[in-house]
């Protein structure tokens, strides 16, 4: 898959997620097989920009691989402008956000509010394309509600004022993160439209990957909750679509390596007091999915054991701390 002048290694992608797919994250799933890594949504209003977080965000140029900034806001003016700055700073692809269903997002008529306005849509991915000469890319729901899925409308929209793909969250925006995903929506719009359309939702098996593609015929899928403590989650799907075959759980070893590699890297970038508030969310997800590995490891290790560890480690207020706790956990198992 291409976007604008870039092929994308993979067609497999990491969806943005507002307080986790951050620098240390998106490096983290392009090195385990992530073919593009959309950032956290980022504020189009400059008056929020001077905070640590804004800060954080807005730095760029000093990423691997391809560089997708999402960008939300109600005011064409303002996201055009959120796009100059941001490809300025590094930024390869810019991607607008119209799926957050969050209420304090939505009642500023940004995200996936901007569903019920389409002339709306229309003037900010008119007013975003034409400000800047890199790509600009549009994450949606299938409508605001089970009554309004005008999912395909909004394709035709972008379509025509020249985004350059769009991926599709297989929910509405009143069903939020409940019940399943459903994606005959994401299939009629693929049908619709020429762009490249990126199926996103609920897949969380290699199996999902295939059977969600194979559907939809879109031309690849977004993966956001199901690589949360599963960086690693990338690369079997890579395996499983170009062989059939399942690849081997990943060692014990490997994934100490991985989860202490990435407690490292979320305190050298956050510092001290944010990388372990940072490291607390991305450990629990961690231990979650060893709880789930739990053949592979010692018989001895349960739920109940993570959720004890889970408690504690959430503590803790050091790197050292957190690093000694980790490494006193995972000796306890046998590795495969």
């Amino acid at each position: 898959m291409k976007i604008g002048p870039y092929q994308l290694n993979s067609q497999v992608m990491l969806a943005p997620m507002a307080g986790i797919t951050d620098q240390p994250f998106r490096q983290l799933c392009c090195q385990l097989g992530a073919g593009l890594a959309v950032s956290e949504m980022m504020s189009s209003n400059p008056k929020v920009w001077n905070t640590d977080k804004s800060k954080q965000r807005m730095v760029h140029s000093k990423e691997a691989g391809i560089r997708s900034v999402q960008i939300a806001g109600s005011c064409p003016e303002e996201m055009a402008f959120a796009a100059k700055v941001n490809a300025q700073s590094g930024a390869q692809i810019i991607d607008i956000n119209m799926g957050c269903p969050a209420k304090k997002v939505n009642k500023k008529l940004a995200g996936s509010a901007l569903l019920k306005e389409p002339a709306q849509v229309e003037a900010i991915v008119k007013s975003v394309v034409q400000a800047v000469d890199i790509p600009v890319t549009l994450k949606i729901r299938t409508g605001w509600c089970e009554n309004s899925r005008n999912g395909i409308e909004i394709a035709k929209i972008a379509q025509d004022n020249g985004i350059a793909s769009l991926a599709v969250h297989g929910r509405t925006r009143n069903d939020f993160y409940k019940g399943h995903a459903e994606y005959d929506t994401i299939k009629a719009i693929k049908q619709a439209v020429s762009i490249p359309v990126v199926a996103n939702g609920d897949i969380t098996t290699v199996e999902k990957a295939e059977q969600v593609l194979n559907h939809t015929q879109a031309d690849a899928i977004m993966i956001g909750r199901g690589a949360q403590g599963r960086p690693w989650f990338f690369r079997e799907i890579n395996h499983f679509l170009a062989t059939g075959n399942k690849l081997k759980t990943p060692s014990l070893d490997e994934v100490r390596a991985i989860l202490l590699a990435h407690v490292n890297e979320l305190h050298q970038f956050y510092g001290d007091f944010k990388g372990v508030r940072f490291a607390r969310k991305h450990v629990s997800w961690y231990i979650q999915t060893l709880s789930a590995l739990n053949e592979g490891f010692s018989e001895s290790f349960t739920e109940d054991q993570g959720k004890v560890f889970r408690a504690k480690f959430n503590g803790l207020e050091t790197e050292s701390e957190q690093l000694d706790a980790l490494n006193l956990f995972l000796d306890s198992f046998t590795g495969l």
